[in-house]
Order: structure tokens, then sequence, then C-alpha cells
């Protein structure tokens, strides 16, 4: 006679130790759910603002990830447009538009002039439009006006 050696208690460890070890993660499990834009976030948006190596002067980082929906593969080549109320100029000013592009990796990042609060608020705009997904427009609030960066992470939806 052949003893199961498959315990309710041996399969609830085998799936605690599998989902500590990394091997079962919820975001994976469940999909990646698209960006949606948020309220504001189109607010002086200026379509084809220019690829550029820097916002201005400088001295603060807009950086982050871009993920296609669903799969949650990382997005290289992906166009992000970066503006807001800086230290030089006002989000509605074209010299306060700029555009980067993902890497590799779908990792973008954007060197610009210090956010500065706007009616009350230290935010940033950000967005994707380009064809390929749909589009996303953003308006993340900074924590502290004196933070030097912001992270901001998309997730796209294939048209």
């Amino acid at each position: 006679m052949q003893k199961n050696l498959m315990t309710r208690r041996s399969l609830l460890t085998i799936a605690a130790a599998s989902a500590a070890s990394g091997l079962i993660s919820p975001a994976n499990a469940q999909g990646y759910e698209a960006t949606r834009s948020m309220r504001g976030g189109a607010n002086n948006y200026r379509p084809g603002a220019p690829i550029v190596e820097r916002i201005g002067g400088g001295g603060f980082w807009m950086r982050g990830t871009v993920r296609r929906a669903g799969d949650g593969a990382p997005l290289a080549g992906q166009r992000i447009q970066v503006w807001a109320h800086t230290t030089e100029g006002h989000e509605r000013d074209p010299n306060s538009h700029g555009a980067t592009l993902t890497d590799a990796n779908g990792v973008f990042r954007i060197e610009m002039p210090q956010i500065v609060p706007a009616f009350g608020q230290a935010h940033a705009h950000l967005a994707y439009d380009d064809d390929d997904f749909e589009t996303v427009f953003l308006r993340p609030v900074m924590a502290s006006s004196t933070d030097t960066s912001l992270a901001v992470n998309f997730v796209l939806q294939p048209v």
C-alpha cells in the first residue's frame, strides 16, 4: 500500500515558501492594470514637445518606468512628455516642456529645473501620447516642494 505524502499542511507550506521566495508574485499573477489618466493631467499640454536631453538648467530629476498592461513587460523607446511650473518658468511656457524616450528596460529619466508650487501644490505633468497605446495624462503631487526628484510609473494599454 502506497502512503500519500502530500498532506494539507505540506501543500500550504510549499505554497507559503513559493510566495515568500518570489516565485509567485501577486502583480504577475493578476496582471498589470493600465494606468488611468488623472484629473488635470492634460492642463497646458503641448502636442509634439521636442525630445530633449534636459529641460532648462536642470537640478530636479523626473524618472520612472513604462510597462505594458497585462504582462508588465518593459516598453523600450516610448516617448514620455514632461512639463511643470518650475523655478525657470510656468507650465504653460514652451520652454517648460520636453520629452524623453525609455531605455531598453522601459526606464525614463529627464533632468529639469526645480518644481515649485502652483495653485498651492508642487506637482508635475507627464504624458504618454503616441499611437501604439492609449494616451495617459498624469499629474502627480510631490510629497514636499523641496524634493529634488519624483518617480512616476506608467502601465500602458495597447490600442
